[in-house]
Parts: structure tokens; C-alpha cells; sequence
């Protein structure tokens, strides 16, 4: 499975963090969340961190489901 990769954040003087991939917004922090958030991404992985937290990560069942006869056109 490849890494998470596209995601960047940014921390406002109001405590409010957003994260975004590839450009988009994907989450909207603030207060605990947040303070929780940065810890996180501070001790591990950054992109594996935002990617859990923004809960756009590979769960392995795609090609799965891409075959499914209910998905299939």
C-alpha cells in the first residue's frame, strides 16, 4: 500500500489548524483537537497523521469493490 502523500497544514494565531490535500480542504481543527493534532503530528509521520485524521487513507478493499458486479459498467 503507498505512503499518504498531498497533505500539508497550516496553524492560524487564533489555535485553528486546517489541513488540506492536494489543495482542498480536508479538516478544520480548533481548540483541543487541534493542541491534540499537533502533538501527534510533532512525534510520528506527519502525512500518515493527517491522512487518519482527515480520514482519507486506504482501507485495501478498493480493488475489491471496484469488481464488485454492482460497481462493474
Amino acid at each position: 500500500m503507498p505512503r499518504p502523500n498531498g497533505f500539508t497544514w497550516q496553524r492560524y494565531r487564533d489555535g485553528t489548524v486546517v489541513v488540506t490535500h492536494q489543495g482542498r480542504t480536508a479538516a478544520t481543527l480548533r481548540g483541543d483537537r487541534a493542541q491534540r493534532f499537533l502533538a501527534e503530528v510533532a512525534a510520528g509521520d506527519p502525512q500518515s497523521v493527517m491522512a487518519r485524521w482527515t480520514g482519507d487513507y486506504r482501507r485495501g478493499n478498493e480493488r475489491t469493490a471496484r469488481n464488485h458486479p454492482r460497481n462493474r459498467r
